[in-house]
């Protein structure tokens, strides 16, 4: 069986992780989703919250895509012990789904190289990030299969919602959850409000 593992930090998960969702169940026996803790990231969203916009985004898809599913008991703040957890499941191919933003930080990973034995890569380009060849041989110098998907992600970003509540980045279900639960500063800033003449 072939799998896909999709951890991301999620915050907020968007549109573009949505489409890779759908790009990836067409791929792939099951898709794997799960929300991570970044250690390279600091002031995360609580994990609770970004793993119940993770499973609102991805059910808002399952209808269509059956083998998407939700496994938060894969996240760790180490990607080995997510791909032994993952290796449980009996005979199964992994592939590990990175976003090309990531390319650059991989070789930094916690036993890099033993994950690079258990596992296939799969990059997702992502506009406004490059990839370079020399990030992609030093990968391969220390084990990696690198495939690069077919498939430039959506041009929207958590970032974006984060800072400027981006209308685009986020699907319905995931803006309702944000508003409800008041999880992003931008969105409850005072809107300008419009001089009368």
């Amino acid at each position: 069986m072939r799998i896909a593992l999709f951890g991301t930090s999620a915050d907020p998960p968007t549109a573009g992780h949505q489409a890779i969702l759908c790009w990836l169940a067409e791929r792939y026996d099951r898709v794997a989703v799960w929300a991570a803790d970044n250690p390279f990231k600091s002031q995360q969203t609580p994990l609770h919250h970004r793993a119940q916009m993770l499973q609102l985004l991805i059910a808002e898809i399952k209808p269509q895509r059956q083998n998407i599913g939700f496994y938060q008991e894969l996240s760790s703040h180490r990607t080995l012990e997510t791909v032994e957890k993952a290796q449980q499941w009996g005979q199964v191919e992994l592939t590990l789904v990175i976003g090309a933003d990531l390319i650059e930080q991989l070789p930094r990973w916690y036993l890099i190289k033993d994950l690079l034995q258990q596992v296939q890569l799969l990059v997702i380009p992502r506009p406004g990030y490059g990839i370079e060849e020399s990030d992609l041989a030093r990968l391969r110098e220390l084990g990696a299969k690198i495939a690069i998907a077919d498939l430039t992600g959506l041009d929207v970003s958590s970032t974006a919602y984060r800072d400027r509540c981006d209308p685009e980045a986020v699907t319905p279900q995931v803006k309702a959850y944000i508003h409800q639960q008041h999880l992003y500063k931008c969105q409850d800033a005072p809107k300008e409000k419009l001089s009368i003449r």
